[in-house]
């Protein structure tokens, strides 16, 4: 397909989102905001990562499409509000990619990847303009991002910049620790918020084992779910190959749902 054809359809589509939100269109649409849209926007985000996992191009298409979609719908609001068009998103980002690639579309030189890192941070910098003093080396993480995903920006942007973190042998018994402190038998005599911080200082060292260990902790949790959901429908077939009724599952063992792997539990560590 040319890009001639690719703009005409491209073209279409912002016709389409017109008229959805114009007079005579669709009331569902017509009264959508970009706060209200919000929820589509991450669900459609995580459609195209499922579709990328399963590694189907026909479905990764379609879910692409879906994202597309909610991008125009953004621009098509903000448009009629009079303060940007897609057009304007596009010069942006565009504008943005040669700004940030003077070694492609300019005369600069890099030596490495490492050199290219130290440029775009440099470039960023004086995006931010020189009188900006809020700009620091983790300015640009959306505080939105899952918090896997945050905290190995995190650590990935600082390591960059020179910081030092603790590495698996530090990591490996801080986190032992903190886990001995949740299990301890006067954890939930503290207050919700005590409880919050200290279950978040364990997940926080685990990421920064992973990190250490080169693991990507939100991908190793993903996998780890679809095992326990592939173990758990076939746990369910075996125990209930009928009707699923109100305590029906109660006859299966989640502990060898969950650890098939590991020696038996003691029943007396069952709940």
């Amino acid at each position: 397909m040319t890009k001639d054809h690719i703009l005409a359809r491209i073209g279409e589509l912002l016709d389409i989102m017109d008229q959805l939100r114009g007079p005579g269109g669709c009331p569902w649409d017509a009264k959508q905001t970009p706060e209200t849209l919000k929820p589509y926007l991450i669900e459609e985000t995580y459609e195209v990562l499922e579709a990328i996992d399963n590694g189907e191009p026909a479905a990764i298409c379609e879910e692409l499409g879906d994202l597309f979609l909610q991008i125009v719908f953004h621009a098509a609001i903000f448009s009629e509000r009079g303060a940007f068009s897609m057009g304007d998103v596009a010069q942006s980002i565009t504008a943005k990619l040669r700004r940030r690639h003077p070694h492609v579309f300019a005369a600069a030189t890099c030596a490495d990847e490492a050199e290219l890192h130290r440029q775009w941070e440099r470039i960023k910098r004086l995006e931010k303009g020189p009188t900006d003093e809020r700009f620091t080396i983790l300015s640009g993480i959306p505080a939105a991002l899952p918090p896997a995903q945050r905290v190995l920006k995190i650590i990935d942007r600082s390591t960059r910049a020179g910081l030092q973190w603790p590495g698996r042998n530090a990591c490996a018994p801080r986190a032992t620790d903190q886990l001995d402190a949740v299990t301890e038998g006067d954890f939930q005599m503290r207050s919700p918020a005590d409880r919050e911080e200290l279950f978040g200082d364990l997940l926080l060292t685990l990421h920064l084992l992973a990190k250490q260990l080169e693991v990507d902790p939100e991908r190793a949790l993903q996998r780890s779910l679809n095992l326990l959901t592939q173990r758990l429908a076939s746990s369910e077939a075996c125990a209930v190959p009928t009707k699923v009724e109100t305590g029906s599952l109660a006859q299966i063992d989640m502990t060898e749902v969950l650890w098939p792997h590991l020696p038996p539990l003691d029943p007396r560590e069952k709940p």
